[in-house]
């Protein structure tokens, strides 16, 4: 009997399932919205449900199933399984989420969480951007900026399953936005999609012009894609923020490099569109910083909007 796999991507707007077969070929995928309003047990019952829709509609039994693996953009104690809190999704936290999904099925299946930082480096090192790398750092800058970390070829978690939540490293403490993780001035809140965006407001309300309110429609409805357009039409504002970005991923990448010396970067999420606007930048700015000539590798994810789910269901294959 061939052996199926289900490896689902949770994020903070919507859910992405695929179905594998047993050569880990991705065969269906499946896309629900995700509800942050909901509580972490009706969160999960609709996960569930999706679930053995996904058996139902391709007639699969238990016994034809591997398991489930599912990344989350969480803090997840991995070998329980349970969720402490989720950034995103922030009813769903300190939950036991591997047990509660597992009782919702009936039992008798394989589950596993991990963070989706986690899940895409399975995915960019096996398959994409990170192949033939012993070690490899996955970047996703996005809604967030986190890592994944692969140290002789496997995936490195730390003592409690959240290694790699370098976004929250402090560079100015108490000084800054508060960033979801409950601190002011981790390098994240200067740079990621969500809180440059906080940054470009708050100098609105100081009088700072620039043409990103008339595009956006008002301040509050500014986006990364309205940075990227002013920034296109020689905005000030536009610039400084792309500045700001860049500066402080660069501190983020240098700081990696220095304390791990792994040498093959690999970045995805979404504010890879920023393109030539953002990333030359933080490579000429991290050469800068870096004093030695060892070859560093700054290169793009491969498996486009699919690295969550084949990242998820990879987590069987550990």
């Amino acid at each position: 009997m061939e052996e199926y796999s289900i490896g689902i991507d949770v994020g903070g707007t919507k859910i992405a399932y695929g179905l594998f077969d047993g050569s880990r070929n991705l065969v269906k995928k499946y896309r629900t919205q995700s509800d942050a309003s909901l509580s972490s047990e009706a969160f999960f019952d609709n996960i569930a449900q999706m679930i053995q829709k996904m058996m139902e509609d391709n007639a699969l039994t238990k016994d034809a199933l591997r398991g489930i693996g599912i990344g989350m953009p969480s803090y997840i104690l991995y070998e329980e399984g349970r969720i402490i809190k989720t950034t995103n999704l922030p009813k769903i936290h300190d939950f036991p989420a591997k047990e509660y999904l597992f009782t919702k099925l009936g039992g008798d299946v394989r589950i596993l969480f991990d963070n989706d930082s986690h899940t895409g480096a399975l995915a960019e090192h096996r398959y994409g951007a990170g192949r033939g790398f012993k070690h490899m750092l996955y970047c996703p800058v996005s809604t967030g900026i986190s890592s994944g970390i692969i140290i002789n070829n496997e995936l490195f978690r730390g003592r409690y399953g959240w290694a790699g939540e370098s976004g929250h490293m402090i560079v100015t403490p108490g000084e800054g936005i508060e960033c979801g993780c409950g601190n002011k001035g981790c390098l994240m809140s200067y740079c990621s999609g969500s809180m440059i965006v906080k940054h470009i407001q708050q100098r609105i309300k100081a009088g700072v012009k620039t043409i990103m309110v008339e595009l956006a429609g008002s301040a509050d409805k500014i986006t990364p894609y309205t940075i990227q357009i002013a920034f296109d039409q020689g905005d000030d504002l536009a610039k400084w923020a792309l500045e700001q970005m860049a500066q402080y991923m660069a501190v983020w990448t240098y700081n990696l490099y220095v304390t791990l010396n792994i040498n093959c970067f690999v970045f995805g999420g979404g504010l890879l569109k920023f393109g030539d606007r953002l990333f030359p930048r933080i490579r000429k700015l991290f050469d800068a910083y870096n004093k030695n000539k060892m070859t560093v590798y700054f290169k793009k994810a491969e498996l486009g909007d699919d690295f969550g789910i084949i990242g998820a269901a990879e987590l069987l294959f550990q």
